[in-house]
């Protein structure tokens, strides 16, 4: 397949183009920085710096949309919260725009959303059906995957990727917490009852395979594990893997006061299960956390 990626350099680009390439797939990426994507990939990958000189896709099988400003970098400022938004909306919206312009248009899109579509979902049960709550992170994840939507046709299809959190040796929330867990600071975060929905960066890379190879599947899909589990068992489960104490409790307020209105993402949490994957065939590599944990935090090391 001819496939157009953006976000390409990211947590979930790179692995993903790694496995495309070695899957036969000609991968054009989709980069302000060219450099970056020649260091990652050299000249295995095409690499485009905009979108603004093209008028239609006509040449892509498939486009995978991974880009985005991270959501839990900053402080929710008004500034914040447009640069989050316009980073996913605008393009999301050109490359619907492309889409539909085009004669014979890609098959498949796959564009990037989050659990963070539901909102706080409390203890509940979270299926691509479940009704979400209306805050910030759903209003955002909402008109995201509407604009994605738009490219829907007969000739295309829409895959959502509701995306959790994301375990990886290379970035991500282990790469923010491994530092204070490794010096023993670590531990739960408010009541700790909130639910973490994570996923195997392999199995992130995989699903979005899945979903690239199965002609059937469209809408919302969430990538998530079977098993998501609560704050303080993911922290105690992380301490026990790197062989550290994990039992100092940081309070909701403190949390409250560093990050204002995003606390919510660690404050708050789904119990995200990936129905309409496991309904639809794929099997997931990794459904236990302690597994997944010592498969990135020893295995991987052990490897290098």
């Amino acid at each position: 397949m001819k496939i157009l990626i953006t976000g390409g350099t990211g947590l979930i680009g790179t692995p993903l183009i790694q496995k495309l390439i070695s899957l036969g797939h000609q991968v054009t990426v989709l980069s302000r920085s060219p450099q970056k994507v020649y260091s990652l990939f050299s000249k295995a990958v095409e690499s485009w710096t905009s979108l603004n000189d093209r008028t239609h896709l006509n040449d892509f099988d498939a486009v995978i949309n991974l880009a985005g400003e991270p959501i839990a970098e900053k402080r929710w400022t008004d500034e914040q919260k447009k640069r989050l938004c316009d980073s996913r909306w605008m393009l999301t919206q050109r490359l619907s725009d492309l889409i539909i312009a085009s004669e014979t248009p890609p098959q498949v899109f796959l564009s990037g959303s989050a659990v963070g579509y539901y909102g706080d979902q409390g203890q509940a049960v979270v299926t691509e059906d479940e009704q979400p709550h209306d805050e910030f992170t759903h209003q955002l994840a909402q008109h995201w995957e509407a604009l994605a939507l738009n490219a829907q046709s007969d000739k295309t299809r829409v895959c959502l990727l509701r995306t959790g959190l994301v375990l990886s040796a290379n970035g991500g929330l282990l790469a923010k917490i491994l530092p204070i867990f490794k010096m023993g600071a670590g531990g739960p975060i408010g009541h700790g009852k909130q639910f973490m929905p994570w996923i195997h960066i392999n199995d992130m890379v995989n699903a979005i395979c899945f979903l690239l190879d199965t002609p059937a599947l469209s809408g919302p899909f969430n990538m998530t594990a079977p098993y998501p589990v609560h704050n303080d068992q993911f922290t105690a489960i992380l301490g026990d893997v790197i062989n550290r104490p994990a039992f100092i409790r940081t309070p909701a307020f403190a949390i409250k006061a560093i990050l204002g209105e995003s606390a919510i993402l660690v404050l708050g949490g789904q119990q995200a299960i990936p129905k309409r994957l496991e309904e639809a065939g794929f099997q997931f590599e990794f459904i236990n956390l302690k597994e997944a944990l010592t498969d990135i935090l020893v295995t991987h090391n052990e490897n290098e």
